[in-house]
């Protein structure tokens, strides 16, 4: 008897849990119409944490919102906006001419809003002790014209250069803008991810890698911020939201969205966030540079 009483009251309980749960179930599907709206945005490795960060706290005040956020570099993310399988692109970079006809091929129009900036932070090992290097010397370390530290100020070892692979926006940016669109030396190990640079970075005493600011901040004492010179005579700057901000710093760039025509809907709702005080703040906190 007494546990048959014992599995009255369990099942009581368990009841009133269902039905709990039954009522909040049904109040979230009164608000959002019972149905779950999706967003997908994939592009940019280096902005996979801003716009991972932005999802998470637009879900949390969207209720019936799902934001998929995924990687693979922002030349994957363009060709996923081309074919349709993404919503918004995520990119480091411009979007090319050609790029941009292949949309306007399907009857749309590539259509870019800026909603961040980042300075490219070269990163070394804390163990490394050169401390700055200037433009020039970074182009001959990433085009093969240096191979030793010794050249730059440093120990007689060999750089071990570190490069993103070509489908990121920060390889092409870089290639633009430090090497003068001067191929890689052979010799660049081409990484998958920024991640994996840090890494590399991290057990390798002579590599040298170049990052966004946000994971060269992220990742501490565990890596060493190399000072640029924009040439031999100009002071040494390290990035920062200030040096960005005030041009100092040469090695920086705008962070795009793009979408097929102005954004509307989802699409429009998630974009407007990411540019308002709450999104902009995100993009302070999580070390990249807001546009305002």
């Amino acid at each position: 008897m007494k546990n048959s009483a014992t599995l009255a009251l369990f099942a009581g309980a368990l009841l009133v849990m269902l039905s709990a749960c039954s009522r909040e179930s049904a109040q979230e599907e009164a608000k959002t119409g019972g149905q779950t709206t999706y967003l997908t945005v994939k592009g940019s490795d280096t902005m996979v944490h801003l716009v991972s960060t932005w999802a998470e706290e637009y879900m949390k005040t969207h209720s019936g919102m799902e934001v998929s956020v995924t990687g693979g570099g922002s030349g994957t993310g363009i060709a996923a906006l081309i074919n349709g399988t993404t919503d918004i692109c995520a990119a480091s970079r411009e979007m090319k001419e050609s790029e941009r006809a292949r949309i306007a091929q399907g009857g749309s129009q590539a259509v870019e809003t800026v909603v961040a900036r980042d300075g490219i932070a070269l990163v070394v090992n804390p163990h490394n002790p050169v401390e700055e290097l200037t433009i020039e010397q970074l182009r001959k370390i990433y085009t093969g014209a240096y191979t030793q530290w010794s050249q730059v100020g440093g120990p007689a070892q060999d750089i071990i250069v570190l490069s993103r692979e070509s489908s990121s926006g920060t390889y092409v940016f870089f290639q633009e803008h430090v090497l003068n669109k001067e191929d890689y030396a052979q010799t660049a190990r081409l990484m998958p991810a920024t991640s994996a640079i840090i890494q590399a970075v991290t057990t390798d005493r002579w590599a040298i890698g170049y990052v966004g600011i946000g994971y060269a901040v992220e990742a501490g004492e565990r890596v060493k911020i190399v000072r640029v010179k924009a040439d031999a005579s100009s002071p040494a700057v390290t990035p920062s939201d200030a040096t960005v901000k005030s041009g100092e710093y040469s090695i920086a760039r705008p962070l795009y969205l793009y979408t097929k025509g102005a954004p509307t809907g989802a699409a429009k709702g998630f974009v407007d966030f990411c540019l308002s005080a709450e999104g902009q703040r995100i993009v302070r906190e999580t070390g990249y540079v807001p546009i305002n």
